[in-house]
């Protein structure tokens, strides 16, 4: 069973989630600010727990997953980043292949973190598994997320419904600049 690697950027340490992570991880997940684009709910302390669960049942199961991220000089906590595979109901398919996402707290906005930790999740996929074509799903009044995506090579491929709500998928070619 693989465990998260701990990857490094010039601000930022991401490692796999730990117990000891999931006060900071439940603030974040019950902050209507933080899920206005996801679910569109603050999620009970309850839901956070199981998200955190399964966090390393993704990469036991997938050898992928997500990372916790923290600045690196002051150990705050900034969000949550990496890939899954959600075998979501949704046209066009997203089939199998791995799906980014990025989460993070109110007080890591608007700071580049997100661009950062998710460039190096991706060059760590690549690293591991070769070139593959990544996606990601966003609200289209997402602007922030939206903007992170475009700066790590993601494009739009579709717009979609997915539970009620419009999404934009956007694919992402392996290797690409970003």
């Amino acid at each position: 069973m693989p465990d998260a690697p701990a990857l490094e950027t010039p601000r930022l340490t991401l490692r796999g989630h730990v117990a000891a992570d999931f006060a900071e991880s439940a603030a974040m997940w019950a902050d209507p600010v933080v899920t206005r684009h996801i679910g569109g709910r603050p999620f009970t302390s309850e839901e956070s727990w199981a998200r955190l669960l399964r966090y390393p049942g993704l990469w036991s199961i997938l050898g992928y997953g997500y990372w916790v991220v923290r600045e690196r000089a002051s150990g705050a906590f900034v969000g949550e980043v990496g890939f899954a595979d959600f075998h979501r109901a949704i046209e066009p398919s997203l089939g199998a292949m791995p799906e980014g996402g990025w989460v993070l707290a109110p007080a890591a906005h608007g700071k580049g973190f997100a661009t950062e930790a998710l460039r190096a999740a991706l060059a760590w996929l690549e690293g591991a598994r070769g070139p593959e074509r990544t996606c990601c799903l966003i609200a289209p009044d997402n602007a922030a997320s939206l903007r992170v995506a475009y700066k790590c090579g993601y494009v739009e491929a579709a717009r979609s419904t997915y539970k009620e709500s419009p999404a934009v998928i956007l694919y992402r070619d392996g290797a690409r600049p970003g």
